[in-house]
C-alpha cells in the first residue's frame, strides 16, 4: 500500500517539482541532462523510447526543432541536436526495417519469377561450386538441406526472406557457409542445413518483431538501422546455432525443436542486456 501511495505521490507531483529544481540547478531540460550523463546506444535510446518519442523518419528533424524550441534549448548546443536526431532515427528506423522485412516475407517464393529463380541458382553455386546442378528439379537438393526435389515448397513460412537470408550469408561468409553445410552432414550429429536455415530466419523475424532486436541494432547501428543489419544479425545466428548444436550432442534430429527452442531461450538472454551487439566478428 505504501509503495502505491509513493508512486501515485511520485508520478503527479514530486517528480514534476523534482524536474523543476533540477532544471533551476542545472539549467538543463530533462532530455539534455539525460544525453549529457549516458552515452550512444541502446541504453539512451531506449529511455528515450520508454517516454513515448513517436516520430516518422521524414518528420525526424522538424521534431528535433520542435523538442529544442518547446523546451528552450539554444540551437547552438549542436551536441544535444545531434544526440536526438541519432536517437530519433534510431527509433523510427527499427519500425521501418521491421516493415521492409515483413514485406520481404510475405512475397512468396515464385517459380516463374527469373530474379526468385537466379537467386535460388545462386545459393547452390555458392555452397557447391564443384558441383554443377543437372536439372532445376533434382533431389541434387537435398545435397544443401532441403527436403525435396523442389526447394520452392520449403520457402513458404518465411517467403522470399528465407532464401535472401540463405544467399546473403552464402555470399558474404562462404567459407563458413561452405564449413557449416559439411558438418550438417555429420553422420551423427547432421541437420537439414537448409531448412534449419530458414528455420532461423523465422527466428531472427520473430525477435524482430517483438522488439528484442531493439538493444542490438541501437549500439550497432548510429542512425537508420537497414536490411543489411538484419541479414547481418541472421549470420550470427546461424553461425551461433551451428556451434550450439554439435556443443550440445543432441542424440538425434528428432529433438531439433527441444534444442531449438533452448537456443532461442539463449538468443533473448543476450538481448536483454542494454549494451549487447551480436556480431559474427565476436
Amino acid at each position: 500500500m505504501l509503495v502505491y501511495l509513493w508512486g501515485f505521490l511520485y508520478r503527479h507531483y514530486f517528480r514534476f517539482w523534482l524536474k523543476w529544481v533540477l532544471r533551476l540547478l542545472t539549467g538543463k531540460c530533462e532530455l539534455q541532462r539525460l544525453f549529457d550523463n549516458s552515452k550512444a546506444g541502446a541504453r539512451r535510446t531506449l529511455c528515450v523510447l520508454r517516454n513515448a518519442v513517436h516520430v516518422e523518419e521524414a518528420e525526424v528533424e522538424k521534431c528535433v526543432r520542435d523538442v529544442m524550441k518547446e523546451k528552450k534549448i539554444e540551437q547552438k548546443d549542436t551536441g544535444f541536436k545531434t544526440n536526438l536526431l541519432v536517437t530519433l532515427l534510431q527509433i523510427s528506423g527499427y519500425k521501418k526495417l521491421y516493415l521492409n522485412v515483413e514485406n520481404l516475407r510475405k512475397v512468396p517464393y515464385d517459380s516463374d519469377n527469373e530474379e526468385h529463380e537466379e537467386q535460388l541458382i545462386e545459393l547452390w553455386n555458392l555452397l557447391m561450386p564443384h558441383e554443377n546442378l543437372k536439372a532445376r528439379i533434382t533431389k541434387q537438393w537435398c545435397d544443401i538441406g532441403f527436403q525435396g526435389d523442389d526447394p520452392k515448397t520449403d520457402f513458404r513460412g518465411m517467403g522470399l526472406l528465407g532464401l535472401v537470408n540463405l544467399v546473403y550469408f552464402s555470399k558474404h561468409y562462404t567459407d563458413e557457409a561452405r564449413q557449416i553445410l559439411s558438418r550438417s552432414n555429420h553422420p551423427k550429429l547432421g541437420y537439414s542445413y537448409a531448412i534449419v536455415g530458414i528455420n532461423l530466419t523465422e527466428m531472427a523475424y520473430s525477435l524482430l518483431k517483438n522488439g528484442a532486436l531493439k538493444s542490438h541494432l541501437y549500439n550497432m547501428v548510429c542512425g537508420l538501422p537497414q536490411m543489411e543489419h538484419f541479414h547481418q544479425f541472421y549470420c550470427y545466428l546461424v553461425y551461433e546455432f551451428d556451434r550450439f548444436w554439435f556443443e550440445e550432442e543432441p542424440e538425434s534430429i528428432m529433438h531439433f525443436n527441444q534444442y531449438r527452442e533452448k537456443f532461442h531461450e539463449k538468443i533473448k538472454g543476450l538481448l536483454l542486456d542494454c549494451d549487447v551487439m551480436l556480431t559474427l566478428q565476436n
